[in-house]
Formats: C-alpha cells, structure tokens, sequence
C-alpha cells in the first residue's frame, strides 16, 4: 500500500466469527477480530479455528482478516505469543494490529503490521517512525484534526492511514490512560479497563467550591464521523474504521451497512477512489445508526475544538425521541407517539427525571388506542412498592432505546454481497464451453462435452440457455451480461446446463482464490532509524525486556518501565487527554479572552474530582491544550499486583513474600 494507493477500506470489527461474517456481507471491506488471547478487549477473544473460518469467507470477496494482538507482554508471555501469530498466519490472517514493539524482536512469519491505536500516533515524526520501522497500516490518534493528518501524510509514504469514524471515544489518548490500573488493577494495556471515566464524578476548584456534582465529566460522546468522510479520504485517510468489538451483531450490521453506501456514494463523485474488496451489497432494510448503543454524536476534533463533545449526564444509551407522555395511571400509561411511529412489546422507554437523571421501563403490553396514542403496561415488579416509575408526568418527552420491530428485521437475513461476472457460452468440437470473467478481471472457463442437437424453437432455445446460466441462485455471482457465441441454436438438457454452470462457479471461486495474493510484510528501514526522542518514560508502555532492546536498538537511551511495573508509586499522569473539563464547564481563559469584566479572572488552576473514595486532579497544560488526570495507584492494588511475573527489569526492590 501507498500513498498514492487509491483502494478505500472500511474495517469492520467483529466479537466473534458469525459477526465478522455479516460485516462482510454487509460491506466491510475489511474485519479485526480478537485472537484467543493478548488483546486489548479481553472478553472478545475467539479460537484459530472460528479466525479461520472468517478468512475463509471474507477471502471469497477479497476482503481481508486483522487479529488484534494489541496488549503489552510480560516476559514470560512473548513466546506464547510467538507461536500464536505462527498459528493466524497459517490459518490465513492477513494483519496483526499490535502495540507492542518487543513483537518485532521475535522470529515472527512475514504477516503483515498493523499499528494499533494503542500506539498514539499524533505526530509526523512518529507516524513516519512506524512506517520505517516496517508497520504497513497505522490507525491515527482519534484527536486529531484534519490538517494533522495531512501533515502526518506527507510524511509517510508507503504506510496506509486508518482512522476510527465511528462508535465509542476513549477519552484519553489511546495507551495513555492508567487510571483502571491504579484504582482497580485492571489494565487497559492490557485489555481490562474498568472504564473510570463513565463514573460520576463532582468537580471542585482550588478553593473548594463545587463546580460540578455527581456528573459524568469525563465521558465522551460517540464518534460519528459521516459527514467528514470525503473530506478525510482527500486528507489521506485509506482505512475507515468502526469501534466495537463487543458490539452485537444487529449493531455491527446496522453501522457497516451505513457506512457502506456513505463510501460508495464517495467513490461515485471521487472516481479515482475504489473500494479494496469485491462485491456489491443488497439491504433489506435502511441504515439507521442512530438505532444501536449511542450517547448521541460528536466529530471530535477532526474540524477543530467543538464545545458539546461530554455525555456527561449519562453514559447510557437514551435512545430515539418518540413522542411524549399523556394520561399516567396507576398500572400503565399513555404515550403519544410522533407521526408514523408505532410501539412493541418488548421495547424499552427513556426519559429524563427533575434531577437530570436518565430513567426508563421495559414495555410489557403497548397497545394502539387511537391516532398516535398508545396505552403502555410496563414490565415492573408485582410489589407496588418497586412500581415507581420516577418523575413520568404528562407531557414528559419519551425517548425509546430499544425497538424490538427493528431487532426482529436485523435478526433476520439483511443483505446480499455478490460479485458481478460476464458469461459467454461458446460451441466447440464436442461440447460447449462456458467462460466466466468477475467485474475485477478475473476469468476461467469450462468445458462439457455432449453431442449437441440444433433448436426447434430458436428464440425461445436463446431465451432457455440465457435464462440457466443467469441463475447464479446462492452463490457469490450475479450475471451481468450472458452471451451465447453459438453457430446455430442450439437445445441443451436443462440437467447438463446446470452442471455446466455449477462447474464454472467453482472454477472462478478457485480462480478468485488464486488471485489473492497474501498481504506483504513491509520490511524495516536499515539501518535501523532512530526514535524521534532518546529518552522515554512509563508512557512508552514498555514491559518486557524485548521492548527495552527494540527501543534500544532504535537509538534510546533512557527506558522507562510501563506504569504497569509499578515503578511509579507517587503522584503520576494516569490520563493524558485532548478533551478539557474547564473547556466544557466554560472555565478555561481562553474562552474568556475579550470578554468584559471575565478576562483575567478565569485561571487554568488545578481542578480535583472525585469518586467515592478516590479523588483525582486535573492538570491542564495550556500550551498543547491537554488535560492531565494525576493521581496514585491504590496501595491495595500494589497489594493484590505485587506478585505477578515480571522478568522485565525493576527499580525497585520486590517486598519478600510472607
């Protein structure tokens, strides 16, 4: 791949093989799924043997695998994850998506790189580092904007730019976070997060006073990056990603399919863009990414700072406005619905209470009474106690966030890929022969021999022979043109046409296959080119002693253990972030620039917040406009930590065990 490379991919992911498969049938051009282990989301592993089963099926459309294999290593793991990559890379998989660079210090075979988000790629310099060092596909830091990333493009050349555009934000920059690690021993390296940042927290400044309370200050909203897709393919951006591996399969089918037709409107005014898979799609149904999990949209940064970026009410999901309450009555209630609407059994309401809180119901029994009006029975407890349905007065807007009618049409088949080929069906000395050539170029051809008879009926004979060799019925293929080059028309036994065709289906799908070449491993600058720094900190996330050579061997001087070492005991960044607590609560002094009677008032001052028992501060760094969240890891968790493996070296002395 280049930069000149003019394929768009739209990467898809995938919880397990059966979802990879419908994000293929639903467009994605491209799947990253989670190995059996040594990925950064640890409840989305699956076996080599499903992996190769979606190979197999995503190949059949020139579509490609990536396994993530994204976590840092402790010594003792890297041979396991040796042998793990020799086994993808027999089953078929196409990319390794990796964080760890003590990877690339092993006797690893030629399957092809990927650098993971975990790698907080921001700058040219260390983008361009990447790609020297032989990774072929980066994903770039979500943070950043769109002249960023044509900075970032004009430095690397050879190395395809992947960028997420939809689904969930961390709000740090990725493999900057340790806040799970320090207050639960969960590592988000490593792939536990026990996502702190979707907790309440209440905001005080430095005199104490209470900024915030009890809001969710540092969640995000979702990404949602549809309307900016032309301008990041001119941008330089080749690999269009979706977060989400543990998203379910109705979601995964729902986005892929929406971000499928937005590309391939893309390629229609862009003609120099094509798609880098085959195959065109089939809907049952429109798109509606609204639909799934969402805490409503944000682009981010992509064209600047934009203020209403926080969900910082509620991390959940509110849903779809509906309409509003009417009638409330003891033991159901009346919702009028929003022109066209209907309501199911099964759904599930929303609404927002006096304190701000998100509260909702399951739907029972809904029932039409009249127009738009609906009677609902909700699905509560028996106990009159627990029936409170908090703060549901007449006229409260009703919101649903989950559509039973729109689960049932997704649980269903809900798209068709096929790959368009040209038939032509020739006369020979003793038979006939069917060639076959795919929409890429691909051909085969077939031969059957049989005594051939000439037509009654020539017309209706043409007509019979176009007829049978168009029904392609459940394959991959779809006719676009049938030809016949005989000398005279000719009858041919339905029996024997069908065979005819049969083989040549399996023909081209072995043609297709061969096709194919394997992604190639991009070899590594030599000699080896030097890091953009020399010396690193925890922040590098290195842990393992493989990693301290490869950074080494690069031109470091100074190595830093990975906060995950436990070396960093005191006071520390756990998160480094874009996003801006005093920005969103419009405290920051940039903001008040100009403004009569605020300038000069408003300072960048520490802010703390806190959760439970456990408070943080930020820290904001004006200059590069980031957010520090410092805190110390909590000496139980040192406690419950101390005894895991590490051969990596250590600082400080390991207390003996009692």
């Amino acid at each position: 791949m280049t930069a000149a490379d003019p394929r768009l991919e739209l990467l898809a992911p995938a919880r397990d093989a059966d979802i990879g498969i419908e994000a293929i049938n639903h467009g994605a051009d491209a799947v990253y799924i989670g190995g059996p282990g040594f990925g950064a989301r640890d409840k989305a592993g699956n076996p080599v043997s499903e992996i190769a089963r979606l190979v197999r099926h995503a190949h059949r459309f020139h579509a490609r695998i990536f396994v993530t294999l994204n976590t840092i290593l402790r010594d003792d793991e890297l041979e396991g994850a040796r042998q793990l990559i020799h086994q993808l890379y027999d089953a078929g998989v196409d990319a390794l998506i990796v964080q760890d660079m003590g990877l690339l210090e092993l006797d690893l075979p030629p399957i092809q790189l990927h650098a993971s988000t975990q790698t907080d790629i921001r700058t040219p310099e260390k983008a361009r580092f990447l790609q020297d060092v032989g990774f072929s596909q980066m994903v770039l830091a979500r943070e950043l904007d769109l002249a960023q990333i044509q900075a970032i493009r004009a430095q690397v050349q050879r190395a395809k730019l992947e960028f997420f555009v939809h689904g969930a934000l961390c709000v740090a920059y990725s493999g900057q976070c340790f806040i799970s690690h320090a207050l639960t021993g969960r590592s988000a390296n490593r792939g536990s997060c026990s996502q702190e940042c979707r907790q309440p927290y209440t905001v005080k400044d430095a005199q104490g006073r209470i900024v915030a309370h009890d809001k969710h200050v540092l969640s995000l909203k979702d990404n949602d990056q549809s309307a900016n897709l032309e301008a990041l393919a001119l941008a330089g951006i080749q690999s269009f990603k979706i977060e989400g591996r543990y998203k379910d399969m109705a979601t995964v089918k729902n986005v892929t399919a929406h971000y499928r037709l937005l590309l391939d409107r893309l390629m229609d005014r862009h003609p120099q863009f094509s798609a880098s898979s085959d195959g065109h799609c089939r809907f049952t149904f429109t798109p509606e990414p609204e639909q799934g999990f969402n805490r409503g949209g944000t682009d981010y940064f992509v064209n600047g700072r934009k203020e209403d970026i926080g969900a910082f009410d509620t991390p959940k999901h509110a849903g779809i406005a509906i309409g509003h309450v009417g009638r409330v009555g003891a033991e159901e209630f009346e919702v009028v619905l929003n022109e066209g609407l209907q309501l199911n059994n099964g759904d599930a309401l929303t609404w927002w209470d006096r304190q701000g809180e998100l509260q909702g119901v399951p739907v029972q029994t809904a029932t039409a009474i009249a127009g738009q009006r609906w009677r609902v029975e909700p699905n509560l407890p028996r106990d009159p106690a627990l029936r409170v349905l908090k703060d549901l007065f007449p006229n409260t807007a009703i919101s649903r966030n989950r559509d039973m009618a729109w689960e049932r049409l997704l649980a269903k088949p809900s798209s068709e890929r096929r790959v368009r080929v040209d038939l032509n069906l020739a006369q020979t000395a003793d038979g006939l022969e069917l060639s076959l050539k795919d929409e890429t170029g691909v051909k085969t051809a077939v031969r059957l021999a049989l005594p051939l008879e000439a037509a009654r009926d020539a017309k209706q004979a043409e007509t019979q022979l176009k007829e049978g060799l168009a029904k392609l019925g459940d394959t991959m293929f779809e006719a676009r043109r049938v030809r016949l080059a005989l000398r005279e028309p000719l009858f041919v036994p339905t029996s024997k046409l069908n065979a005819l065709r049969r083989d040549g289906v399996a023909a081209l799908e072995a043609a297709r296959a061969a096709a194919l070449p394997r992604l190639p491993r991009d070899a590594a600058v030599e000699p080896p080119v030097p890091y953009p720094e020399d010396a690193l900190s925890y922040l590098a996330n290195v842990y393992n002693s493989q990693a301290a050579a490869f950074y080494a061997r690069h031109g470091v001087k100074v190595i830093g253990a990975a906060y995950e070492s436990h070396e960093e005991l005191g006071e520390a960044s756990l998160m480094i972030t874009k996003h801006c607590v005093r920005f969103s609560l419009s405290l920051c002094p940039k903001q008040a620039k100009g403004v009569t009677g605020v300038q000069g008032t408003v300072r960048a001052e520490p802010l703390t917040i806190q959760h439970g028992e456990d408070t943080l501060t930020l820290r904001f760094d004006c200059k590069p406009c980031e957010m520090h969240v410092v805190g110390k890891m909590r000496k139980n968790v040192l406690q419950q930590l101390k005894s895991e493996p590490m051969t990596f070296y250590r600082q400080r002395p390991t207390a003996p065990r009692t």
